[in-house]
């Protein structure tokens, strides 16, 4: 068994999201990225099918140019090789479902490159 929290210890920086891997399985990682409004992750591609969730706050996801708004408690998967982009609308916790065969380290460079 493993427990993490979305809530405990969270570190929002003022230059970009903040990524920290809760927990690992045999089939994902739980990744939570914790965003102040306004800071953003600019478009890219997931080798793998992931899965996003609005745990707290509001986000613009943007696929193909088009924005959905997300609030707290929503929910989105998306197929992998799918551009994509998220820009926090107000503070926000978002916990990301990867695939284990993906990496943490493709998700950090987004927001460092």
């Amino acid at each position: 068994m493993k427990i993490a929290s979305l809530t405990q210890d969270l570190v929002y920086n003022d230059k970009k999201p903040s990524i920290q891997v809760l927990l690992e399985t045999e089939t994902s990682k739980e990744i939570r990225i914790v965003f102040k409004k306004g800071q953003h992750m600019k478009e890219h591609k997931t080798p793998f099918p992931i899965v996003v969730h609005v745990f707290k706050g509001a986000i613009d996801f943007g696929v193909h140019g088009t924005k959905q708004q997300l609030e707290a408690g929503s929910l989105i998967a998306l197929d992998g090789h799918v551009p994509h982009d998220l820009t926090a609308t107000e503070d926000s916790i978002i916990r990301l479902s990867l695939s284990i065969k993906d990496k943490i380290e493709r998700v950090q460079n987004i927001i460092t490159n």
